[in-house]
């Protein structure tokens, strides 16, 4: 049975994607920075439903030793992670001359230096050792063209395509593939913000006329995590119902 590390496993996508990963028979570790009890209710409801193994565990993903600590603990349970969802991430909404230099650090720091962190410490553990592997990163779409008023966040998803697609080059004689998803407009707790008009206009101008579920994100996580996508590699699969193509 293959082991998935999901970070940021607690939020809406993130916790769709672990259901998704137990439903189909793998263990599953999910990572949660400020949502420990959420997390820790999660790994124990999939336990009890899809008799597999889940481990709830906490870092700050934008810090290295942070994330070896966290990976110190999957060592213990799990020996191994044959599968790396790269989700944890944040959003923020500012006129670009607002930014505050802290606003930058922190973007970067948890949707970029996150990334690099929990990446290459699973490389260096895992996946170079035994010659087998998944990555799998998610971005979003404002990555692919950027969303006036969101350029740190914008700029911070961009990184995380060009890191996937440079990564897949690197490591595919490893035997290891990485990929990336780009969620459009999914309605989760990131939604809250925004108001119903807003809203009905975001589905107006999606040409499927519907707004995306956590489901529809976790059900392409767990295709190119699996031996169906075994020749997909460097992708970059948008999940927008058409909101951008």
């Amino acid at each position: 049975m293959k082991n998935v590390l999901i970070t940021g496993g607690s939020g809406g996508i993130g916790s769709a994607i672990a259901e998704e990963f137990a439903q189909s028979g793998y263990n599953v570790i999910i990572h949660s920075f400020h949502n420990k009890q959420g997390a820790n209710m999660l790994a124990r409801r999939l336990c009890t439903e899809y008799q597999i193994t889940a481990l709830a565990v906490q870092a700050d993903v934008s810090d290295r030793s942070s994330v070896n600590n966290m990976y110190d603990i999957i060592d213990t349970m799990f020996g191994s992670v044959d599968i790396l969802v790269n989700n944890a991430g944040i959003a923020q909404q500012k006129l670009f001359t607002d930014i505050t230099e802290n606003d930058w650090k922190n973007m970067m720091g948890v949707n970029l230096d996150g990334t690099f962190n929990c990446t290459q410490e699973v490389l260096k553990r895992y996946m170079l050792k035994s010659h087998s592997g998944v990555i799998l990163n998610i971005s979003s779409m404002w990555g692919q063209v950027g969303a006036s008023c969101e350029v740190h966040y914008s700029a911070s998803k961009a990184a995380i395509i060009g890191l996937t697609k440079a990564l897949a080059k690197e490591v595919g004689l490893s035997g290891i593939r990485v990929n990336c998803i780009c969620p459009g407009v999914v309605m989760t707790d990131m939604m809250k913000g925004f108001d119903s008009l807003t809203i009905r206009e975001l589905k107006e101008e999606t040409p499927l006329n519907a707004l995306g579920t956590p489901n529809d994100i976790a059900q392409a996580a767990v295709f190119l995590c699996s031996e169906k996508s075994k020749f997909i590699t460097g992708q970059v699969l948008g999940v927008n119902g058409g909101f951008i193509i």
